[in-house]
């Protein structure tokens, strides 16, 4: 019997170590909504807490009232268990928070850059967490240049020649294919606009400019096949993530082209001088190397390079309207990029919106019913319908 107990004891005991550590992690997730991710952590943890978040919020406050109901004599160990728990539910409830009080002035500031009527629906709402992934559209793959390949979505609905959008992965350059974050296009598509996702040549065997030579080839491309496409070529989009988001600032910027009607970056940088100056050899990508090699060396080695692929050096009056949208604790790109690309663009009049998320990081559109989906697919809905209309 004595030896029964003991066994129940030492089960207890490592019990409540158990519910410790779990309530700990649990804090320290949450504390990746306010902080951002150190270089040593997996920046995907950050994403977990931000746009997941609100699930491991409802787990630690299920969790938490069980460890109370269950404390037995235990009464100090499962208060603090219990406050460590609630204090990891009100960080992990942040971005849903934050999100609805952004969301609130969204649909006005979205109007009165880019005009176009105020969207009925919330930019973010609760009921949202709850929905439905976006119908998939069959990928037609297409080559659009010798070795360089596109998959093509054909908008859904009944238009004879839908507005184009050219999305442009991210990769850090070196990597990175038209697959990635798929479901985003299928929601474009389904949003009744044609979806161009490309690939293109990749450093550090192809260095820039390739890759604005490979973006100007698609959208000839899409142009001279848009009858059979079902696309207007007047009225395309380009969007691009981190990477592809440099790529796509570049060639809006720095062209004149009629048919660019707008720029979509996510997480982006824009200035590469700047990127330059303020990156760390020992950072996550080691981004002065990823840079060497996608510019052709260091700054002043490849000046023009790192001039041209500067879509912040080259916004100028007339440029194509733009909406950017960033997080700011963002490990991998610094925010202060799309920050200074704002500038640049209110300096020029250029109509524009900064979304700002401040508990987000990179490929936060990765759960399209996170409170960050939800405020990026409204921004986006309204600026396609402005600027394509």
């Amino acid at each position: 019997m004595c030896a029964q107990l003991g066994l129940f004891g030492v089960v207890m005991g490592m019990s409540r170590l158990l519910l410790s550590v779990l309530a700990l992690a649990l804090f320290a997730l949450g504390l990746l909504t306010v902080l951002r991710s150190p270089d040593w952590l997996d920046w995907k943890l950050a994403l977990l807490a931000g746009e997941f978040g609100h699930w491991l919020a409802l787990s630690a406050v299920v969790l938490g009232a069980a460890v109370w109901a269950a404390r037995g004599e235990h009464n100090v160990w499962a208060g603090a268990v219990s406050a460590v728990l609630a204090l990891a539910a009100g960080l992990l409830l942040r971005p849903s928070f934050e999100a609805g009080r952004i969301g609130r002035g969204l649909p006005e500031e979205l109007a009165a850059a880019f005009g176009g009527n105020v969207e009925p629906k919330a930019a973010f709402s609760v009921a949202g967490f709850f929905g439905a992934a976006p119908a998939s559209v069959p990928a037609e793959t297409h080559e659009y240049a010798p070795g360089l390949k596109l998959d093509f979505f054909r908008a859904v609905g009944a238009r004879p020649a839908a507005p184009c959008v050219i999305v442009i992965h991210g990769g850090g350059w070196d990597s990175g294919d038209r697959g990635q974050l798929a479901g985003f296009n299928h929601w474009l598509a389904g949003q009744g606009y044609a979806v161009a996702a490309i690939n293109y040549r990749l450093a550090p065997k192809f260095p820039w400019p390739a890759q604005r030579e490979d973006t100007r080839a698609a959208l000839a491309y899409l142009k001279a096949h848009a009858g059979a496409l079902g696309l207007d070529a007047t009225r395309l989009v380009l969007f691009g993530r981190s990477a592809g988001g440099q790529i796509a600032g570049a060639v809006a910027f720095g062209g004149d082209d009629p048919a660019i009607r707008g720029v979509i970056t996510f997480y982006a940088p824009h200035d590469m001088f700047f990127a330059y100056t303020y990156a760390r050899e020992d950072d996550i990508l080691r981004s002065p190397q990823l840079m060497r090699q996608y510019l052709g060396g260091p700054p002043a080695a490849a000046k023009t390079n790192y001039e041209s692929a500067s879509g912040h050096q080259r916004v100028r009056p007339g440029s194509p309207p733009t909406l950017l949208v960033h997080g700011t604790i963002d490990t991998l790109v610094w925010y202060r990029h799309s920050e200074r690309l704002e500038a640049q663009l209110a300096a020029a009049r250029v109509p524009h919106v900064h979304l700002k998320l401040p508990w987000a990081t990179h490929a936060f559109e990765f759960n399209l019913s996170g409170p960050s989906s939800q405020l990026a697919t409204y921004a986006l809905t309204h600026f396609l319908a402005a600027v394509t209309k």
